[in-house]
C-alpha cells in the first residue's frame, strides 16, 4: 500500500539505525557506553518527587487538567522570567504549558502554517524544528546556524528569492546539537530583521539553565519589542532532570499563545495535574537543584573533552547545553556520520548520535551526549583510544554506503 502522504514527506529516522545496532549488540553480550540520546540520567529532585506523591494522593487531582496549563504553574513560569530574564509575562494570556518543548513546537506548527508557507529553519538543528513544519504542509528552507555576522545575509537572500514570503525564522541557542550560544546583541539583530520582513520568530530555549561560564545564555524576549513577534520554547527536561515528566512551555506573543492554546485545546486536557503541581513547585524553589544538575554536566563535559583529547578525537568544549558537538576524525570524514557512529558501536562499543540526523550540514560531524557518568566516559575514552589506534590495520576496506550512489 502506498504510504500516507503526511508520512510520505518524512525522511528515514537515522537515530533509529544506530538504536538498532546498539541493541542487538547489547543483545550479544557488549556493554555499549550510551552517548547518543540526550536523555538525562540524573534523577528528579527529590523534593519535587515528593510534591508529586503527596498531590496525586487527593483524588480531585486525578480528572482531568487544565490544556493550557493550570493557574499556578503559568504564573511560576512568569515569576521564573521575571527573576531569570526581567521579562515580564502576563500568565493568562503569554504562557501555555506544554507536553515538553517538542510537543509545544509541533502544535505551534500546526497552529499557523498553511501548506506551502516557508519556515526558514537552521541547518543543523534539532529534527522537530523542521518536521513539525513539515508535518503540516510546510516548505523548510535551510539557513546558516552561527551566531554571528555570518547569519543575515544568507537570511536576506532567503527572504528576497522565497515564494511565498518566508512565514517564521526558527532560532535555537544554546544549540542543540552544536552547543553555540547567542548574545543578546544577536537577538536585537534578529528581531530587527524580522520586524523589517514580517517575520514570525520561534526561538528554542531549552538548554538555557545548562551553561558552563558566568554568562547565563539570554532569551530573545529580553530585547524591547520582541514580544511583538517572537514565542519561546522552554523545558523542564533538562534543567530539572525531568524528561519523563513531559513539562514544557511556550511564551511571548498573545496572538501566537492564543493559537497554540486553541489547538492544543482540541488535542489534549494537558499533563496529569499532579505532575503539574510538581513542576510549579520545582519552577517556584531557590535554584540550588538547578545549579547542582550544571555543575554535574560540567564535570563531565570536562572529562569528556580531556579523555576523548588524549584518545586522538577532538572535542572542542561546549559552552552550553549537555552535549558535545565534535568533527569526526579525518581519516572517517569519507564515510558520513551515520557509517562511522555504527562503526564506534561495533568497534568501540561507545554510542553517539550522527550529525546527519540533525541535517545535511551536520554529516560531518557526531553529537555526544553527556549522560553517562565520569568512569563511563573515561571508559568510553579508553576504547575509542584502542579502535583509533588500531583502525588503520582493521579498517582499511571499509567504504560509505554512499560511495557509488
Amino acid at each position: 500500500m502506498e504510504e500516507f502522504h503526511k508520512v510520505r514527506r518524512l525522511p528515514p529516522y537515522v537515530f533509529e539505525q544506530v538504536n538498532r545496532l546498539k541493541a542487538s549488540a547489547r543483545a550479544a553480550g557488549a556493554d555499549i557506553i550510551d552517548l547518543g540520546m540526550g536523555n538525562p540520567d540524573l534523577p528528579t529532585p527529590q523534593a519535587v518527587v515528593d510534591k508529586l506523591c503527596e498531590v496525586v494522593q487527593d483524588p480531585r487531582t486525578h480528572r482531568y487538567s487544565s490544556s493550557k496549563g493550570i493557574p499556578g504553574l503559568r504564573r511560576a513560569q512568569a515569576a521564573y522570567y521575571a527573576r531569570r530574564f526581567n521579562v515580564k509575562l502576563n500568565p493568562d494570556t503569554q504562557v501555555v504549558a506544554t507536553l515538553g518543548s517538542k510537543e509545544g513546537f509541533a502544535n505551534m506548527a500546526q497552529a499557523i502554517t498553511a501548506p506551502g508557507d516557508v519556515i526558514l529553519c537552521p541547518d543543523p538543528t534539532y529534527p522537530i524544528h523542521a518536521f513539525g513544519f513539515l508535518m503540516t504542509g510546510g516548505v523548510i528552507r535551510s539557513i546558516p546556524i552561527e551566531p554571528d555576522e555570518t547569519f543575515f545575509p544568507p537570511l536576506e537572500r532567503a527572504v528576497r528569492h522565497s515564494i511565498p514570503k518566508p512565514l517564521a525564522l526558527i532560532i535555537n541557542y544554546p544549540s542543540n546539537p552544536t552547543a553555540r550560544v547567542a548574545s543578546l546583541d544577536f537577538y536585537k539583530d534578529v528581531i530587527a530583521f524580522a520586524k523589517k520582513h514580517d517575520l514570525i520568530v520561534l526561538s528554542d530555549l531549552a538548554y538555557s539553565e545548562i551553561y558552563f561560564d558566568d554568562t547565563p545564555p539570554p532569551s530573545v524576549l529580553e530585547v524591547p519589542g520582541a514580544m511583538d513577534v517572537a514565542v519561546e520554547f522552554t523545558s523542564m527536561s533538562k534543567t530539572f532532570s525531568m524528561p519523563g515528566w513531559r513539562m514544557g512551555f511556550a511564551v511571548g506573543n498573545e496572538r501566537l499563545i492564543a493559537a497554540l492554546a486553541r489547538v492544543k485545546s482540541y488535542l489534549d486536557y494537558g499533563a496529569f495535574t499532579p505532575i503539574q503541581v510538581a513542576a510549579t513547585h520545582a519552577l517556584n524553589g531557590d535554584g540550588s537543584d538547578i545549579a547542582e544538575v550544571r555543575n554535574v554536566y560540567k564535570r563531565r563535559r570536562d572529562v569528556l573533552v580531556e579523555s576523548f583529547g588524549k584518545a586522538g578525537f577532538e572535542v572542542p568544549p561546549p559552552a552550553a547545553t549537555m552535549f558535545a558537538w565534535a568533527r569526526i576524525p579525518e581519516k572517517f570524514r569519507h564515510l558520513g556520520s551515520l557509517e562511522f557512529s555504527k562503526l564506534l558501536v561495533e568497534k568501540a562499543d561507545v554510542a553517539v548520535a550522527p550529525g546527519i540526523g540533525f541535517g545535511e550540514q551536520g554529516d560531518e560531524y557526531v553529537r555526544i551526549a553527556l549522560v553517562e557518568n565520569e568512569h563511563r566516559i573515561r571508559q568510553a575514552a579508553r576504547n575509542l583510544k584502542r579502535f583509533l589506534s588500531s583502525a588503520d590495520d582493521t579498517l582499511h576496506n571499509v567504504i560509505s554506503l554512499n560511495a557509488h550512489r
